[in-house]
């Protein structure tokens, strides 16, 4: 029986090679990849160690799992998608494991049995092979690990995931590799990103300052469980003096361990797209736009919400993409208005009202973020037309604006000026600074591994890609005339900078009027689509 076992799995291990080799190629190249461990190596601080931990396989019930999605960071500096693994980088030359290096990736080992299961593994050598890394060791050897991390002035790290699930029947998983990191560097109790500020504000605060950051620190307490939870922090604040909260404050443990610093490094990078970056977000926004225009060929009242996200997502995956980016926001009517609606449970869809379909294909890791909003049955309403053209002359205003050197605020408040002025002219509001009833949410937002995606918020830059989103909502019972109720439009577009100027990745998908009314007259391919009945 063993010999048998054995002979199934030699030959099932070809087959899993296989499944590996024949994997899509237009991910990002390994070459890329070096390129952002080189770059982000020169902006370490000197004699300092970056650590970046895979994101946690996440339980969805019972023995099924989420779908494993790559830790954005981790991927963007390796190009490696399996779970319990961690990045080690290295301002200097260091000795890790035999090797004079500045960067260690520790991943899963080739393991035959659970590959047959769950699919193929690159391994040691494959990740050596593939992805360009210098040092690569199994994370089985991690525990092991003799580097010194006190000996470092600077130990790298975000606030590692405290989700991560403990399988007692493995070793080397993502808690054990966690587990063991804290041990190397005698990780604090209570440390994460609150907690780190506010040790800061406390060594370096006067005496004569001492009160007023213990009521900021209490303040902020109410909001956090682990900073009630930290006895250094609950000591400074109930003393009874000043000078004892000094003296606590010097008690402070010290460590080398820095958690605020990744992220700005990170956005530093992040925020900039190389060449390979911006094909695959053209491409992710491309199909995106797609969607919209089937929709807007498809939709008709009696559909339901789930049905039109549901042409969205085909779309997605005709063209290749794994998966969505976010999830799918596709709201009618007063569901319109809520930003971030995703029950999409809304089973027949009425003749009159508005949908508002957020949207976006993840194509190689890489998402797009497009929202159009269009009329159920095909023409929008005298109203509809009136909040639509205000949003869209706001969205040409600032993406017109969307060139290097210009400030996020000033295109901000650009938005605000042309949705201000536009409510007031309809007497929704009674003056231009009341916007913020019907307009709640920010214009821009970086995309790229993350919808959401890191970066800073200053000036533009060429190869940003950035989102333009304004928008009105106008819930039911909203302080106006109530022919304006249950209208929500939000149009969203993914946009390059470049020397030349912006350049919509999305502006295949219509967005006046007139262009989206003539297209919704159009057939629909999904019109053929007839299915049984299954009541």
């Amino acid at each position: 029986m063993r010999f048998i076992t054995f002979i199934f799995l030699l030959c099932t291990s070809h087959f899993l090679f296989a499944q590996y080799k024949h994997a899509p190629k237009d991910y990002i190249s390994p070459q890329s990849h070096k390129n952002k461990r080189d770059a982000f190596i020169k902006k370490m601080p000197q004699n300092s160690v970056a650590i970046f931990f895979a994101n946690p396989i996440r339980n969805r019930a019972n023995d099924v799992n989420f779908e494993y999605h790559p830790d954005p960071d981790l991927f963007y500096l390796t190009g490696y998608r399996e779970p319990n693994a961690v990045l080690l980088l290295f301002s200097n030359k260091t000795s890790v494991l035999g090797d004079t290096t500045q960067e260690v990736l520790f991943v899963q080992p080739k393991d035959e049995y659970a590959e047959m299961w769950n699919g193929a593994r690159l391994g040691v050598e494959g990740t050596k092979e593939s992805l360009l890394i210098t040092t690569v060791a199994s994370n089985e050897k991690f525990s092991d690990l003799s580097i010194d991390f006190s000996s470092f002035d600077y130990v790298l790290t975000f606030d590692p995931p405290r989700d991560s699930r403990d399988d007692i029947y493995a070793s080397n998983d993502l808690y054990d590799l966690i587990t063991s990191f804290k041990e190397k560097v005698n990780y604090p109790k209570y440390l994460n990103p609150s907690s780190e500020k506010i040790y800061q504000a406390m060594k370096r605060t006067s005496l004569q300052e001492a009160a007023n950051v213990a009521k900021m620190i209490g303040q902020q307490m109410r909001y956090s469980t682990i900073l009630r939870l930290d006895q250094n922090i609950i000591n400074y604040l109930s003393a009874p003096t000043n000078e004892k909260r000094l003296e606590i404050a010097q008690t402070l443990p010290n460590t080398n361990i820095v958690i605020h610093v990744l992220d700005s490094l990170m956005s530093d990078l992040r925020q900039i797209k190389d060449t390979e970056e911006i094909q695959l977000l053209t491409k992710a926004a491309d199909m995106s736009a797609v969607g919209q225009i089937e929709v807007m060929k498809a939709i008709k009242p009696g559909m339901s919400e789930r049905e039109v996200q549901g042409i969205h997502e085909f779309i997605y995956k005709k063209y290749g993409a794994k998966t969505v980016g976010y999830p799918s926001i596709v709201g009618a009517g007063e569901s319109g208005c809520m930003l971030h609606y995703t029950s999409n449970n809304k089973p027949k869809l009425e003749d009159g009202e508005l949908i508002l379909m957020d949207c976006g294909a993840e194509y190689r890791g890489y998402t797009a973020d497009v929202t159009r909003t269009i009329p159920v049955n095909g023409k929008f309403s005298k109203e509809q037309k009136l909040i639509y053209e205000i949003v869209l002359e706001a969205q040409t205003k600032c993406i017109e604006m969307c060139k290097e050197g210009a400030s996020f605020t000033a295109i901000y408040d650009q938005s605000t000026e042309i949705i201000g002025k536009g409510l007031t002219k309809l007497k929704i509001i009674p003056s231009p600074e009341y916007y913020t009833s019907y307009f709640t949410h920010g214009l821009m937002h970086h995309i790229g591994l993350d919808v959401h995606d890191k970066g800073h918020y200053t000036t533009l830059k060429n190869n940003m890609v950035v989102t333009v989103e304004p928008g009105i909502y106008i819930p039911q019972n909203s302080d106006c005339d109530k022919k304006w109720w249950g209208i929500g439009v939000r149009i969203e577009d993914d946009i390059l900078i470049t020397p030349q100027g912006p350049l919509n990745l999305s502006e295949r998908a219509p967005r006046t009027i007139e262009e989206i009314e003539k297209l919704m007259e159009e057939e629909s391919i999904f019109n053929q689509l007839l299915l049984p009945d299954l009541e």
